[in-house]
């Protein structure tokens, strides 16, 4: 018996040599997740239901951020919250901002004010388009990124995360694939989302985004944008409105209300409604094409 516990004591520090890693969103976790495989699990900060733009840490959470071996996240333009934790962390430690990542594909918002101001309700939209998650291509870079760094802390398991990158990007692969082909009767369409927040998507896919009700989460849609929008889709310029998860569909329903115009099924972009872990980045993506598809087919 003695032997034994000696063995399993023995096993102990290689155990600990795995960073503690933390993330921001779930599509960021999953992605960490498929990295680290069996060797640890990630903490996910954004909890299920919340507001990825505007979140404020329990004091557990941000102790997590100031002791963790590495934290991945998106960057500031969409996860401002973290910055201030960050601060805190001591030198040594890694920090991976995926959004100024090199070799991440950025674009710029695709649905300007059209010189709405505050007085209209809208915020300010401009700068890079931070939801780059939707574009696979970089959830692909991104686990060579991932993996990389956690070879860096943990030399001892690089081949192991080096490995797990490469079959996870694979696997977004064959999925980009199918969410091709399921989006196949979507290209050409003129969609409405309820925020403007699938532009890395449409690129990627080649769809067509016509507009959206409020250009951010946290922004009032201003009338004359309101009014633009119902005034197109009563012209039948509009096949589809899209309500999304965490707001009131009401709005859309309105907007719909006597177009013609369909109401398709709610949008997730950040995956609030999906079930935290390594599966969570494909279904987010497919969840979002099966909603645009099916709306479209009728």
């Amino acid at each position: 018996m003695r032997y034994i516990i000696t063995l399993a004591f023995a096993s102990t520090p290689a155990l600990a040599e795995v960073p503690a890693v933390v993330t921001d969103i779930p599509p960021v976790h999953a992605l960490v997740s498929q990295v680290m495989g069996d060797l640890g699990q990630p903490a996910l900060l954004l909890e299920r239901g919340a507001d990825e733009h505007d979140f404020q840490l329990r004091p557990s959470q941000a102790a997590a951020v100031a002791g963790a071996g590495l934290v991945v996240w998106i960057g500031p333009e969409l996860t401002p919250w973290l910055d201030g934790a960050l601060e805190s962390r001591t030198a040594g430690t890694g920090t991976l901002a995926l959004l100024d990542a090199t070799g991440t594909v950025t674009r710029a918002y695709s649905d300007p004010a059209h010189g709405e101001g505050p007085a209209d309700g809208d915020h300010d939209h401009e700068g890079a388009d931070p939801h780059a998650w939707l574009d696979p291509g970089n959830g692909q870079v991104w686990l060579g990124l991932i993996a990389a760094e956690l070879g860096r802390l943990d030399p001892e398991n690089e081949a192991i995360y080096a490995a797990n990158a490469a079959a996870a990007a694979r696997e977004i692969a064959a999925l980009d694939a199918e969410i091709a082909t399921i989006l196949a009767p979507v290209r050409g369409k003129p969609l409405v989302t309820f925020h403007d927040a699938y532009g890395h998507f449409g690129d990627h896919y080649g769809l067509t985004f016509a507009g959206s009700i409020a250009l951010g989460d946290a922004s009032s849609p201003g009338a004359r944008r309101l009014s633009a929008l119902r005034a197109a889709m009563e012209a039948g310029e509009i096949l589809c409105i899209f309500p999304e998860a965490q707001h009131d569909p009401a709005l859309v329903a309105q907007m719909a209300e006597g177009t013609g115009a369909r109401i398709g099924g709610a949008l997730d972009p950040v995956g609030s409604t999906v079930e935290p872990g390594p599966g969570a980045y494909a279904a987010l993506l497919k969840g979002l094409a099966v909603t645009l598809a099916a709306c479209v087919a009728g």
